[in-house]
């Protein structure tokens, strides 16, 4: 699973990072500060770093230079600056990207993937049963033949692609699909989207083996 580190001090910033990008399927770690995330990076092994410039204990600079020289990690800067010094600054010194604050969350994940993807780091996979999961391509496929699902489509898999084995309310499941849809949400939308994913995803999607209904509770992939 590939690994994202995220060095922020705001920690509210931090937790909805967290979800957000462990619901796309990323394994997540975080650091406060400069030293925690250089401490860090002499620890674990991370596939990308997802930092802000001004941190309580330093700057986002010394850690992309520290990335830099750790097996050359892709860095993407998350500031709320957008003067054209920061930005010079940060890609001279070998970020891959820089993301001025406030960011969409679709936009933040298309760029991590195209970070990871330009350096070949491309091995983020979930699967279960017959369908494969690429979640740095976006790409799903079941037995070894491509899917085409919708960005809800895709974000409902993978809500329950992540959830293996949990049981999900329609209300869970609609928290995690507003971010896309926004005020177009609906129970209606929900029960839409169940009915392509398992056109798509099932063999038999008037029986589904795979998306199970679980009456009264909501639904669950997997045992």
């Amino acid at each position: 699973m590939t690994k994202i580190l995220i060095v922020e001090d705001d920690k509210n910033i931090v937790s909805n990072l967290t979800e957000y990008l462990r619901d796309e399927g990323f394994d997540i770690d975080s650091a406060g500060g400069q030293n925690e995330a250089i401490c860090k990076m002499g620890a674990n092994k991370y596939d990308l770093i997802l930092v802000d410039i001004s941190l309580e204990d330093g700057n986002g600079f010394a850690v992309c230079a520290a990335a830099r020289e750790n097996d050359d990690i892709p860095v993407i800067f998350l500031s709320a600056s957008d003067d054209e010094y920061s930005i010079v600054t940060g890609l001279d010194i070998g970020a891959d990207d820089y993301i001025v604050k406030p960011f969409r969350p679709r936009e933040l994940l298309s760029r991590i993937r195209k970070a990871l993807r330009l350096r070949g780091k491309t091995g983020n996979v979930i699967e279960l049963d017959n369908v494969r999961v690429d979640t740095v391509r976006g790409i799903v496929t079941k037995n070894g033949s491509e899917i085409f699902l919708s960005a809800l489509e895709y974000r409902l898999l993978l809500v329950f692609l992540n959830n293996k084995g949990a049981v999900l309310s329609r209300n869970r499941l609609l928290e995690e699909i507003w971010n896309i849809a926004g005020e177009y949400v609906n129970d209606n939308t929900l029960t839409v989207y169940i009915k392509r994913l398992r056109e798509k995803i099932e063999d038999d999607p008037q029986n589904p083996t795979f998306i199970k209904t679980v009456r009264g509770l909501g639904y669950k992939v997997g045992d």
